[in-house]
């Protein structure tokens, strides 16, 4: 994490209280990080006139707040700093395969953060956020690229979320019928593990010969995506 942190035991609230499979929940700010640091796609879930919507887009973090964008023309954003939202993150990293269909699972990784997002005005913290979510989700790229001019900074909403409300879920580890009635069965139980990795850059076609991906983006191949 680049920034500034907040205490290390996240705030139970009753929107962050694990009510259900209470030991793969936690509260443990470390775990949100590596959970948040690891990804760049979230889903954020607002209602609008009465209808929910749930949105996924990139995000960026900066230890304190959650940044994602979009269009000023969007519904959802324009919306959203006036509304509660519930953002998530989630990782799948495998299917756990039992021997009765009741029994199957997902092992996975996932955060939940509530709050009420803030329209980022100021230019400079505006132009901070949009480094922050382009370099989340590809370092070295906001140096690289062109730096988005004042039109297009104009036609971008820039939302922040706080990370003080959140929690996490976690599960890990095998199914959990081996020694009920089931294992008699003699039904092949595990886990099928899913892992993504970034590939190899595919230039767009309309690129001129001779221009080469810059090394930041090549030191990603074959790299784990998550």
């Amino acid at each position: 994490m680049n920034n500034k942190q907040l205490a290390s035991a996240l705030p139970e609230t009753d929107r962050t209280r694990h009510r259900r499979l209470r030991e793969q929940g936690s509260l443990d700010r470390a775990q949100l990080d590596a959970i948040l640091e690891t990804g760049f796609i979230c889903h954020f879930g607002v209602v609008i006139d009465g209808i929910p919507m749930v949105v996924p887009t990139v995000y960026g973090n900066d230890g304190r707040y959650l940044y994602f964008h979009g269009s000023v023309a969007s519904r959802s954003l324009v919306a959203s700093p006036k509304a509660a939202v519930c953002v998530t993150v989630t990782h799948v990293d495998g299917l756990v395969l039992a021997r009765s269909v009741f029994e199957h699972g997902v092992n996975y990784r996932s955060a939940m953060i509530y709050g009420v997002p803030r329209l980022v005005t100021d230019a400079e913290e505006k132009l901070a956020g949009l480094r922050c979510l382009t370099e989340h989700a590809t370092p070295g790229q906001w140096d690289y690229a062109r730096q988005p001019n004042r039109k297009e900074l104009a036609a971008t909403a820039l939302l922040a979320l706080s990370l003080e409300e959140a929690s996490v879920k976690i599960r890990t580890g095998g199914p959990d019928d081996g020694d009920g009635p089931d294992a008699a069965l003699g039904i092949w139980a595990g886990v099928l593990p899913l892992t993504a990795t970034w590939g190899e850059p595919d230039a767009d076609p309309l690129l001129p010969d001779g221009i080469e991906p810059p090394h930041h983006i090549l030191a990603r191949s074959n790299t784990r995506a998550g």
